[in-house]
């Protein structure tokens, strides 16, 4: 604490949500350190499907301006895909309508119904954001170190013992111990990797019936299958039976899929929270905590809105928006 200069920042956590807030911090002039247990390429952020859509994240309001915030970053670093992973691409997002949606929706562009060719049921066509999560994190972790920031490995068990003058939690599902916070949860996702045998749009599709929704998110090398959303499940094992249901269920709405060479399974642990905590406290010692977690399945959907506020936050420059 002693050593440590003032307006010295440590982020913790080296996820999506923890690269974008430190490097919103660092090129504010701030120095940063990120403390990060993994790299970022061995975190959930890693596993992420990845299309941008507000999904499963609450206060829906708040949200959904986190998310619009960040469609234009990730809309201008598409102009760089293999160097940032982002591309902006076409799908479908099946068994949805837009009046089911947030006020968000009104503001992305071009998106509409489908027609009966696109789609044979209800959905909506649009052009966003989908991100090669590896790609994309050591994008960040550049893009960051560029910034003058600095990161270390270092495994937290007590918040009380990152000594900075402001230290910002972004630990995700780390925080239902490490705060410790029972209020987050994780909500397992299993993917597939196929090899891409021409694939070019994605699709999302929900069976209300099953309680399961298929996805097939293409890259030009592999696509991504999913998907899982199973609450309170802490396993990170790959269950075959489950793969195998996916690609099955892939299969039936893209048939080309079939036979695709098996690249590999994946699996993460969504940090789900029935808010996300955004929280600024100043502790008995002077120093700032800015709690920064519980971004379910939306986390890289937000990560630039949320981060730019978390930043507001951990600078005393705005009021907490969200408490827990």
């Amino acid at each position: 604490m002693d050593n440590a200069p003032s307006g010295d920042v440590i982020v913790v956590g080296s996820g999506v949500v923890g690269l974008t807030t430190a490097i919103v911090l660092a090129e504010r002039g701030r120095r940063v350190r990120v403390w990060a247990r993994e790299s970022g390429e061995l975190t959930t952020s890693a596993v992420a499907g990845a299309l941008w859509w507000p999904y499963r994240i609450r206060p829906k309001a708040l949200a959904g301006e986190w998310a619009l915030r960040s469609l234009s970053v990730y809309e201008e670093l598409a102009a760089l895909p293999d160097e940032t992973g982002v591309r902006v691409v076409e799908g479908v997002q099946g068994e949805t309508r837009l009046d089911e949606l947030e006020p968000w929706a009104a503001r992305v562009p071009g998106l509409r119904a489908t027609t009966a060719e696109e789609y044979p049921g209800t959905g909506l066509w649009a052009r966003l954001p989908l991100i090669d999560m590896p790609v994309h994190l050591r994008w960040l972790r550049e893009r960051f170190l560029r910034a003058g920031g600095m990161i270390e490995t270092r495994t937290v068990t007590d918040l009380a013992e990152v000594e900075a003058p402001v230290v910002v939690n972004c630990t995700g599902l780390g925080a239902h111990t490490l705060v410790p916070d029972p209020a987050v949860r994780p909500v397992r996702g299993q993917l597939v990797i196929v090899e891409n045998p021409g694939v070019r749009t994605w699709l999302v599709s929900t069976d209300r019936d099953a309680g399961t929704t298929t996805y097939v998110f293409p890259h030009p090398d592999r696509l991504v299958l999913g998907g899982t959303t199973d609450d309170d499940d802490w396993s990170l094992v790959p269950d075959p039976a489950a793969a195998e249901a996916i690609v099955e269920r892939c299969v039936a709405l893209r048939p080309e899929i079939a036979g695709a060479r098996m690249l590999g399974h994946r699996v993460g642990l969504r940090p789900v929270r029935d808010t996300v905590r955004l929280e600024r406290e100043v502790l008995p010692d002077g120093r700032v905590l800015v709690h920064h977690y519980g971004h379910g399945g939306a986390g890289v959907t937000v990560a630039w809105g949320c981060a730019r506020e978390a930043a507001g936050l951990a600078l005393g420059e705005e009021p907490a928006a969200v408490r827990p």
